[in-house]
């Protein structure tokens, strides 16, 4: 029995996303490296300009940044259905390890399982330098946005967390809108979304709604007050990663449904599991002691996270073609994202080579898996693979 033609793209979607959902490694900036890598320059299902046009949009949006331009992705290629196969390849890898953890599966110990961690720190390197690389070269192609990235670079790493990224590329914009302003160029629309303004509209009625009512609707201790508790979360935190962590700390640990201890020891399961930071509520909601808890809570709890993010996009994405046709958006997206390649390189350098490299033998394997990607034009889960392997021989090996 054949698959229709319809059912193809979607298929296609979770395919490519449930691999990077096993292999995609390192937070969230690593994880819009590994997307560039395939989507844009193995699969070419977008240009450089849309993609970086994309994640500058979900950078201003509250909710996981990396997941948002998946599902993104997944909806350009395949419509609706094919977000939501993006969505659920990438999220449900390491939400089933994280639940497993809270069953009590155990996690890395051992020389191996350390080396191995080290080894996925080390890929996350690679990844984000050949990144940085690419966008470098076609996103700063003059001195006035390589000078935009140079200081966006430099005021992230003063400013530090998510309000001075979110700063910086404000202010990366508005530099936009001063000196970069040109004749328009002609985009090729964002093909495939498959959601009216109107839909749009709605979806923002409905983030609203939910946002608004859950609060008075939830007795305490309740699976709405389950539901609300994680909706918050992810309504309320721009850039997603660890910066969510506070907010999930205050939901869960606060209110004595999940103790301190288990908050921590989630926490550190989830460095070790590929795919987004945000798949930490299903520990969480597996682990609470609250009203429904069990496997019932973890996808109640990880599907409220994810939610309001979504809804902030779907309602965006249908006004976002018109908006970069217009000669004044593109002056300020050309800052915006050159912002953006400033913000990789310091992202590069804190925390993602400052935990991962700690001497020659790290910095001599990041070189492999660089070499692997950009020399040797390997798949993303190939430098996954050998990293991986190298850093376990070289916990191994006494220095």
């Amino acid at each position: 029995m054949t698959s229709s033609p319809e059912s193809r793209p979607v298929r296609e979607v979770f395919h490519a996303f449930l691999l990077l959902g096993m292999t995609a490694f390192g937070g969230p900036v690593a994880h819009l490296a590994y997307f560039r890598e395939t989507f844009v320059t193995r699969r070419q299902w977008l240009d450089e300009h849309a993609y970086a046009d994309l994640v500058a949009l979900c950078q201003f949006l509250p909710g996981p940044a990396s997941s948002q331009v998946g599902f993104a992705l997944g909806m350009m290629r395949a419509g609706p259905l094919g977000g939501l196969a993006a969505w659920t390849a990438f999220t449900l890898p390491s939400a089933l390890l994280l639940v497993l953890f809270a069953l009590g599966a155990g996690s890395l110990d051992g020389a191996v399982g350390q080396g191995l961690l080290q080894g996925l720190k080390v890929v996350a390197v690679a990844i984000v330098a050949h990144a940085v690389w690419g966008m470098a070269r076609n996103l700063c192609p003059d001195g006035t946005r390589a000078a935009i990235a140079v200081a966006a670079t430099l005021l992230v790493t003063a400013l530090g967390g998510t309000v001075g990224q979110v700063v910086t590329i404000v202010l990366g914009g508005l530099a936009g809108l001063l000196f970069c302003r040109g004749s328009t160029e002609a985009r090729p629309p964002v093909p495939g979304i498959g959601i009216s303004r109107r839909g749009g509209l709605f979806c923002l009625g409905l983030f609203l709604a939910l946002l608004l009512g859950l609060p008075m609707l939830a007795a305490p201790g309740s699976g709405l007050a389950l539901l609300d508790a994680f909706y918050r979360a992810g309504a309320l935190v721009f850039g997603g990663g660890h910066v969510v962590l506070p907010l999930l700390e205050a939901a869960v640990v606060q209110p004595g449904w999940v103790g301190a201890d288990d908050f921590l020891a989630g926490y550190g399961a989830a460095q070790a599991v590929p795919g987004p930071l945000f798949t930490f509520s299903a520990y969480l909601g597996m682990a609470a002691t609250t009203v429904p808890g069990g496997l019932v809570g973890a996808g109640m709890a990880l599907l409220a996270i994810f939610l309001p993010g979504m809804l902030l996009l779907m309602a965006a994405l249908p006004f976002w073609n018109s908006l970069r046709e217009r000669t004044t958006i593109q002056a300020l997206m050309r800052g915006a994202n050159a912002a953006v390649v400033g913000l990789l390189v310091a992202t590069l350098y804190q925390p993602v080579w400052t935990s991962a490299i700690l001497g020659p033998r790290e910095f001599a394997l990041a070189l492999v898996g660089f070499t692997l990607l950009a020399v040797w034009r390997q798949p993303a889960w190939m430098a996954v693979l050998v990293c991986g392997l190298g850093g376990m021989a070289l916990n191994l090996i006494p220095a």
